[in-house]
């Protein structure tokens, strides 16, 4: 495919289910888009995770923007900078700033109820990932009432940046509809 292209990546415990993915699937699907759209069932192993990813980056044959939501904007964050992408992220995990210790444990998928254990391999897996970011690749969407990642973590990590922090919301980047259009223009669609 020569055309640009989309890959949305869910957060931790989600799925190509989520309401933003479903949505923007949507969006694009009206307007004669569906096949510039990929939402990959992310591993909850990072670096498998990221391994994936890359192969559908590396075999699609055109431009790609990632659209990273939540641990997805960790993984876009790295991502991009490997494969000199640019990104939109939402509510992103600024993961140098986290202690990914605390997910260690046993978790269960949000929507397909599938169990997996979040290791402490796991963890040091994503602080390896942590890549710095180059700011004219990114635009960073903020909710300050995100109940699950402190806003202000992700608003300095990726200072110097395009971003759009909005007072209210929550973790879903509630207002995410409203930037639907301006995301496929930042894509190039």
């Amino acid at each position: 495919m020569d055309c640009p292209l989309i890959i949305y990546l869910h957060g931790f415990c989600s799925s190509p289910a989520s309401w933003k993915s479903r949505l923007l699937a949507e969006y694009m699907a009206g307007r004669g888009l569906a096949g510039h759209f990929v939402c990959p069932q992310l591993s909850p192993v990072p670096d498998v995770a990221v391994a994936d990813v890359g192969c559908l980056i590396e075999a699609a044959g055109g431009p790609v923007t990632l659209v990273g939501s939540s641990l997805g904007g960790h993984y876009a964050n790295h991502l991009a900078e490997k494969h000199g992408l640019n990104a939109v992220l939402i509510n992103p995990a600024a993961v140098d700033r986290l202690d990914a210790a605390k997910f260690v444990g046993d978790h269960a998928n949000f929507h397909t109820g599938e169990t997996f254990f979040f290791s402490q391999a796991h963890a040091a897996q994503l602080q390896a990932q942590v890549a710095r970011p180059t700011p004219a690749r990114y635009w960073l969407l903020l909710e300050e009432g995100d109940e699950v990642l402190d806003w202000r973590q992700a608003a300095d990590f990726y200072a110097g940046c395009r971003q759009t922090v909005l007072t209210g919301g929550d973790h879903s980047f509630t207002r995410f509809p409203d930037f639907m259009p301006q995301i496929l223009e930042f894509a190039g669609l």
